[in-house]
């Protein structure tokens, strides 16, 4: 697998072009238009969490949210505004790191017990599948957080020192306001368990942690930052950077952009969550634009259920008027699928699934 390090070739651009391979090609290149900002809700999950009149409206907000973006932001969430900014400046501390550094959490390391998904962990560069594939003006950092038990520990930051402090409580506190969330969801569709959606996840969880660093990019309107994708997940939550945009979403062939409010989470539904909701709370499909002017960091928790399990939509929301949209499939099966078609989309992989 080839390996690409963003941030040094940034720093080593003397021109104010960008290396062919990242330029975008095709009918993406239409869609770098400029875009106007989302009036994405934010939901105030005190409010929702409560028994009364208030949790009721928050409750229509939130169905809204879903409905119209897929996406919504989070404030009142419980998560310590000292968590999220200790979390943001130590991965900003580990990306300013030298190169020498950075690779000791390389993903290169041999290793083939996620044979399949192909060797995630670490830090490096999405999978180059082709000589083709254009590439994303980004580096990563990707760690398995869950279970705990499966933490790849030599691959978690020693330095800066508070990273894989900062990062467990950062796991641990995302984890109730995704809980807290899934829960208002399964009650949004009416369903006998509230905690159907907890469920699917409680067992064996699968969670990942994303730390993606964005250089300054000479030529952001040739280059994305992330490809048009959507997620290949039940939810994930971010945290974005607080003073630099670039999240975008799609919606009716318009490309938004997701506003920036200070110390909000932002969650995004995935494939999974679209396929056990029977397609009713759709996953968007989004993307990262670069800047010509400041770097961006962003830090993302994947929540997947078991690879080794199957999903398929819930039987309580399938009936004559609304049959099954989506057959019964491995989580693991899916998940190769959506990592082989990343780059030609959502629609591809999906397609695969409808009955």
């Amino acid at each position: 697998m080839e390996n690409f390090c963003v941030q040094k070739l940034a720093g080593a651009l003397g021109t104010p072009d960008v290396p062919t391979r990242y330029v975008v090609r095709g009918h993406q290149k239409q869609q770098l238009a400029s875009t106007v900002v989302a009036p994405v809700p934010v939901i105030n999950l005190g409010l929702l969490s409560k028994q009364d009149g208030g949790a009721a409206d928050e409750a229509a907000k939130l169905r809204s949210a879903i409905d119209s973006w897929g996406l919504f932001l989070i404030s009142n969430h419980g998560v310590d505004a000292a968590v999220m900014d200790g979390m943001m400046a130590a991965c900003r501390e580990f990306f300013r790191q030298p190169l020498e550094e950075k690779q000791r959490q390389s993903s290169l390391i041999g290793d083939d017990q996620y044979e399949g998904y192909g060797n995630y962990e670490g830090y490096g560069n999405d999978q180059v599948s082709s000589p083709d594939q254009t590439l994303d003006w980004t580096d990563r950092l990707y760690l398995k957080v869950e279970p705990e038990d499966e933490r790849r520990i030599a691959l978690w930051p020693a330095h800066p020192e508070s990273f894989r402090d900062v990062l467990h409580e950062f796991t641990k506190k995302c984890g109730v306001v995704k809980d807290d969330l899934l829960r208002a969801m399964a009650k949004l569709l009416e369903l006998d368990d509230n905690d159907y959606f907890v469920n699917q996840l409680a067992e064996k969880p699968f969670t990942n942690a994303r730390c993606s660093y964005y250089p300054v990019c000479p030529r952001p309107e040739l280059v994305f930052g992330l490809t048009p994708h959507s997620d290949g997940t039940v939810v994930a939550i971010l945290m974005v950077d607080d003073s630099v945009g670039g999240l975008q979403v799609l919606r009716d062939g318009v490309w938004w952009d997701v506003p920036i409010v200070p110390h909000t989470l932002l969650m995004i539904m995935g494939d999974q969550m679209e396929i056990m909701s029977n397609g009713i709370f759709k996953s968007p499909v989004h993307r990262v634009m670069t800047n010509a002017k400041k770097e961006r960091i962003s830090v993302v928790l994947d929540y997947s259920v078991d690879p080794e399990k199957e999903i398929e939509p819930s039987a309580q929301l399938v009936n004559e008027k609304r049959p099954a949209l989506y057959r019964k499939v491995k989580v693991k099966d899916y998940i190769v699928a959506h990592y082989t078609h990343f780059s030609q989309g959502k629609e591809v992989v999906m397609e695969k699934l409808k009955i």
